[in-house]
């Protein structure tokens, strides 16, 4: 079973790096076919040219392949325990890394040197949420580095919370210009604690672009922020345009009465994520779709 998931992760890490979800994709697409900016237009034109030479030549998207965070669904029922199904998906990552889908993006901060092999303390990260049944749902973001240099984490007071919400929401993109090659995605949360909404706002960069929050007031401030983004118009890669967010999303928790934390994390336009759910007698199904070559040609399956 163990070595039939990590055939399995095998083919799903290789997917997530080189085939862009059929949201960004469209939302990309569009945004070309809309665009009256001609330095934006070209350089939309490119994104959309390296999506699918990526695909038919089965290569990384970007050559920062990112770093692997996992958040794992994990059914009550499901017959191995959480460190078989670790090993598996650590084993696939490996080879993945070895064949070269994969650049080696794990270093050692107190040695400065390179594992070789994306994993190493804490890496990949993963979380791990139990829930009811007896199946596992594996979602995966690799996440670049230039994108996540422009984090950002505000601990307002509840009196400002909202109004330095919207405040720092811009600033934070508006002070990284290209630096997370625009169209971005931006997660946003708000919650009790630092390392709360750190984790919330880059969770919900899993949700596609254009869901709204089932929530109407958290979908309301997803779609206020993105409007206020777009206004900016850096556009592609700084370039002008008008599109600066591909979209925006917000979670939150419920709050200390003497805290407001807000965490902001932003995706560049190679958002790379997929999800995969796994039954007890290991047949899987793909949860997202990607574009992904066929006969020659590059489709959304």
């Amino acid at each position: 079973m163990q070595e039939k998931l990590e055939g399995i992760f095998y083919d799903f890490i290789k997917r997530v790096a080189t085939g862009i979800p059929e949201d960004v994709y469209n939302t990309i697409k569009k945004a070309y076919e809309e665009e009256t900016v001609p330095a934006a237009k070209e350089q939309l034109k490119a994104i959309l040219t390296d999506m699918e030479i990526a695909c038919k030549k089965t290569r990384p998207i970007c050559q920062d392949t990112g770093t692997p965070y996992l958040w794992i669904e994990w059914g009550e029922d499901f017959p191995l325990k959480p460190s078989k199904i670790v090993d598996a998906f650590t084993s696939a990552l490996r080879r993945v890394t070895k064949d070269g889908y994969l650049r080696p993006n794990a270093v050692d901060p107190l040695r400065a040197k390179n594992s070789g092999d994306n994993t190493g303390r804490y890496i990949p990260w993963i979380h791990v949420e139990p829930v009811e049944g007896d199946k596992v749902v594996v979602h995966l973001m690799t996440k670049g580095g230039g994108s996540e240099a422009p984090s950002t984490l505000i601990m307002s007071t509840p009196l400002k919370g909202f109004e330095n919400l919207k405040k720092g929401v811009i600033e934070a993109v508006a002070r990284a210009g290209p630096l997370p090659c625009p169209p971005v995605i931006v997660g946003v949360a708000i919650g009790a604690g630092a390392d709360i909404v750190m984790s919330l706002a880059k969770k919900a960069l899993l949700r596609p672009i254009g869901e709204r929050h089932p929530d109407p007031e958290a979908a309301k401030i997803e779609e206020e922020l993105l409007e206020a983004l777009n206004k900016l118009e850096l556009g592609p890669h700084g370039f002008g345009g008008h599109l600066t967010a591909l979209d925006v999303k917000f979670e939150y928790a419920y709050r200390h009465p003497a805290t407001f934390a807000i965490g902001i994390v932003t995706s560049c336009w190679a958002t790379r994520r997929g999800s995969i759910e796994i039954a007890p007698d290991g047949s899987y199904r793909i949860l997202s779709r990607h574009l992904v070559p066929e006969n020659g040609e590059c489709v959304i399956k």
